[in-house]
């Protein structure tokens, strides 16, 4: 992957380039964040800096037959760790190397994909992937081996935060005393679920959401779209690259989220001694729950973003609200005054709370009714 293919973060790039021309390459780095903000991407072109010989900033000057190689992510010297789970084709005992075909495929298509993005690809949307000891295990396995070219060999381990407790005690003193010429580059979201013996041992990038401007010229070099469509989408896309792609064919989850929201929001309002929206707000959390986990917190995240939104807009901070509701029959300048300094981080502490049981297997009906509840009374809140 090409550093010209990699949007905006041109200071990122200048910083790795240069660290490897003055022969300063840290053996760990803690890449953090926000979704859609390329990470990943970076991660590859620096990988491919480092293993092809590649100089003065460009990524296609040194080793040819090397730089070749990383146009399919086949580089033998370069390996990947990424959360993984049991599905159809792998029963027991899940580790990365057995996905590398549909993880390849993910990064030819989406290179800004997301979690969920990589759990629709692997067909287990209703289980969440981890990085386990079996992976620990495969991770020293394959590093112990010699380089297949002589050089540095790299791991790239993608959603560093997914590692469970004891994969990350296993590969502790790894990442503190690698073998020689070996490098491991950790990519993550969230860098307080790391734990804090693996953090002190990285050098920590930090990566902000991209400029709207990057989003813009992207979607006109990448999709051909006129210049006031892709402003318009790069403005919703809130600094997520990933987010613009979906919104460019139409095919984000967010309009499907969008419907849940308003009827979720609709029957809590009328809830307040209205037999009948208590039922509508029980069906609801049926049928949300039947859906995977990966989507169940995507869309509480959704959510969030929506209140938060609304909020915004209640306390008209209009320049800083990008979400356009595409239900014509529900508009968010008349939601906004529900949301407001009485309610919002109660709603806001009751979502993350559902999340937070969600992701630890709890019974996602339960939960949601919960959640559903205890929204009817937030919302009739009054502002102080």
């Amino acid at each position: 992957m090409l550093f010209s293919e990699i949007i905006g973060q041109t200071h990122i790039k200048k910083h790795l380039t240069t660290s490897v021309d003055n022969g300063r390459v840290p053996h760990a780095q803690l890449f953090i964040g926000p979704e859609g903000s390329g990470t990943l991407p970076m991660a590859i072109a620096y990988a491919q800096y480092v293993l092809c010989s590649n100089t003065n900033g460009k990524n296609n000057n040194g080793n040819e037959a090397c730089n070749l190689k990383f146009k399919n992510f086949s580089h033998p010297d370069l390996h990947f760790a990424f959360p993984v789970t049991t599905n159809d084709k792998i029963k027991r005992h899940p580790v990365s190397s057995h996905f590398l075909e549909e993880w390849r495929d993910l990064l030819t298509k989406q290179p800004y994909g997301n979690l969920f993005d990589w759990y629709k690809q692997l067909g287990v949307d209703n289980k969440q992937g981890q990085i386990g000891v079996d992976e620990a295990q495969d991770i020293i396995k394959s590093l112990s081996l010699k380089s297949y070219e002589g050089g540095y060999k790299i791991m790239l381990i993608w959603m560093a935060d997914r590692m469970n407790t004891a994969a990350a005690n296993k590969l502790l003193k790894l990442i503190e005393e690698p073998p020689n010429k070996t490098i491991f580059i950790l990519i993550a979201e969230e860098e307080e679920q790391i734990i804090n013996t693996i953090r002190s041992r990285c050098q920590i990038l930090h990566f902000p959401p991209l400029a709207e401007v990057d989003i813009k010229n992207a979607l006109i070099k990448n999709y051909s779209l006129n210049e006031t469509i892709a402003t318009k989408l790069a403005h919703q896309a809130n600094g997520n690259y990933n987010k613009a792609c979906d919104l460019v064919y139409s095919d984000s989850e967010d309009t499907q989220f969008e419907d849940w929201f308003i009827f979720w929001i609709r029957s809590a309002f009328k809830a307040k001694g209205n037999k009948a929206a208590i039922h509508d707000l029980i069906k609801w959390s049926e049928d949300i729950a039947k859906t995977g986990r990966e989507t169940q917190k995507h869309f509480l995240n959704f959510c969030l973003d929506f209140f938060r939104q609304a909020l915004l807009l209640n306390y008209n901070a209009e320049e800083l609200v990008y979400m356009e509701v595409k239900n014509e029959k529900f508009k968010l300048e008349n939601f906004a005054p529900f949301v407001h300094n009485n309610n919002i981080l109660d709603i806001s502490n009751e979502i993350q709370d559902a999340i937070y049981h969600i992701e630890r297997n709890g019974n996602s009906k339960i939960i949601l009714t919960d959640l559903s509840i205890k929204l009817t009374r937030l919302l009739h809140k009054k502002s102080e």
